[in-house]
């Protein structure tokens, strides 16, 4: 995994609250409460900071620790609306809640194409993955206006396909029909030590599964849920496409081999 620019990483401190505040969450597992969207949460306090941040987990909201906005809120709050926080906006923040999610996507976007551009077997698609970093950094530059303009789906359907192609590129030394899992539904599945180093993984169900000491170097877990699967011992070095978030939601120990641009969970 590529060093993955600072700007692509969440600076709370430098964010106006936007994901306490903009996206909905109902009271289950994750959530302790119901909170409909565009609504601080009652745990943020005046200066945008949590009051519960050390205890999340303990106090039922587990999933605010899973959750990664790329960057995007300190992005939104300090250069796209010059650091003027949504409670002293004319319109109440509205327009800022309706700038962040998009930026979000973009953000997301960012960092995989960051990612593939650095494997070092994508080096034919190098030039149109470095075209599509530029063409969606140009778009986060945007004002307010045309942000909240953006046609996510459509950046999406053009940048989709580039990863993929760098993606079958970097594990196209891995074949066999078993490692084609894409979407695949591998809840509660037992793969303790499995050799799933090239596999495609992307969007694959592995919510609970046995995961322990599997070689998933090479792996596509692009959108794979990883919720409560167990990872100890797992070789992840040079998965493809992992994300934080997914490591946040997903159970480990200090045996787990991590690529270097991700951070061991606390509560592992």
């Amino acid at each position: 995994m590529p060093h993955i620019p600072t700007d692509l990483k969440a600076d709370c401190a430098n964010c106006f609250g936007l994901c306490c505040t903009v996206p909905a969450f109902s009271a289950s597992s994750d959530f302790a409460v119901d909170k409909p969207a565009r609504t601080p949460c009652a745990n943020l306090r005046t200066d945008f900071r949590c009051g519960i941040h050390t205890e999340l987990r303990p106090r039922g909201f587990r999933g605010c620790t899973v959750y990664d906005c790329f960057g995007a809120g300190q992005k939104v709050s300090q250069v796209t609306f010059g650091g003027r926080d949504w409670r002293s906006a004319p319109d109440g923040g509205q327009r800022m809640f309706d700038v962040f999610p998009v930026m979000r996507d973009l953000h997301e976007l960012l960092w995989y194409l960051t990612e593939a551009r650095a494997l070092p077997a994508a080096r034919p698609v190098h030039g149109e993955l470095t075209r599509a970093l530029e063409e969606t950094g140009r778009l986060t530059a945007q004002d307010p206006e045309a942000l909240a303009a953006v046609d996510i789906t459509a950046v999406r359907q053009q940048v989709n396909p580039l990863l993929l192609r760098a993606s079958e590129l970097a594990r196209a030394g891995f074949g066999g029909r078993k490692k084609e899992r894409r979407g695949a539904d591998l809840i509660g599945a037992k793969l303790k030590g499995a050799d799933l180093r090239g596999a495609n993984l992307r969007g694959a169900y592995l919510i609970g599964a046995d995961l322990r000491g599997a070689d998933l170097r090479l792996a596509d877990l692009i959108g794979a849920d990883l919720r409560g699967a167990d990872l100890r011992g797992a070789d992840l070095t040079d998965s493809i496409f992992l994300i934080q978030s997914q490591l946040d939601a997903a159970k480990g120990d200090g045996s787990t081999v991590l690529p270097p641009a991700l951070n061991r969970p606390a509560h592992w």
